[in-house]
Parts: C-alpha cells; structure tokens; sequence
C-alpha cells in the first residue's frame, strides 16, 4: 500500500513539486469501526515516509463506531470534502465509498472477498479506483494492482 500513496504523492513533476511545497494531501479515513490495528499501521507507514498529519498531511476520519449504516453518508462527505485520497479499512467500508465516487482513488486496508462482493474486478486488475490488500482464508495476503 505503501507504494500508492507514495506514488499518488510524488506523481507530480519534481519542478511542480518544488513549487507546492507548503502542498497539504488529504487523506479521508472511513472506517466501520473506530480504531483498528490498520489505522495505526497505516499512520505508521505515512510517517515513516515523512507524512506527518497536521504537518504536511491532514487526516478526516469518518468512523462509524459500529454504526455500519452510516458509511455511505460518510463516504458521500468525504467526497464532498475533495480528499484526495480514501482509505476505507475494510471492504465493508470500501463499498460505500465505491458507490460514492468513480473518481477519488480509494485504497483498501483489508478486502475480504472483494472480487465477490464487487469491490474488485479482479486481482490483477481491480479496475476503476480502487486497489488495496486482499486477504485470503489461509492467511495470506495479496495485494492488488
């Protein structure tokens, strides 16, 4: 995962890099529940990577706390926010922010069977907007392209 928000970061040409560099992405968070294991290894990795929130990122985290029936209103308002990216935990949250938008890359924490529910076209080719980590019921995982 870690090579697509970098790459997300960086696409743009060094020269317009430089310019922007006071630039602030935004990352909105939807998740199901309100703190997981993901989240905080997700957080992680920005800032190993030299993302720091509040710094040179800013996070909207919109965690259903269980309440699973309000994702797509959250996803909807992360739309409307303009992140420049979602990262949804779970497929559960992914779906929602699928419907939400065609066009805002969305990144999956952790898919479960996300070829059946929709979410994926395929492994290798997810299609659309969305890529993330699938995991498998032997254990491993699998990241999509």
């Amino acid at each position: 995962m870690r090579f697509f928000v970098v790459g997300m970061m960086t696409a743009s040409p060094f020269a317009a890099r430089a310019q922007q560099a006071a630039r602030v992405y935004s990352i909105g968070y939807l998740a199901g529940s309100n703190r997981t294991p993901q989240l905080d290894a997700f957080l992680q990795g920005l800032r190993d990577l030299g993302y720091v929130e509040g710094q040179n990122l800013a996070i909207e985290y919109q965690l259903a706390a269980g309440q699973l029936q309000r994702l797509p209103e959250m996803a909807a308002n992360l739309v409307r926010l303009k992140v420049d990216v979602i990262v949804a935990g779970t497929s559960l949250a992914a779906l929602p922010a699928k419907k939400a938008t065609t066009t805002i890359p969305i990144v999956v924490l952790a898919s479960h069977d996300g070829i059946g529910t929709g979410l994926f076209a395929s492994l290798a080719r997810p299609g659309g907007n969305i890529t993330g980590i699938e995991s498998f019921s032997s254990g491993h995982q699998r990241q999509t392209h």
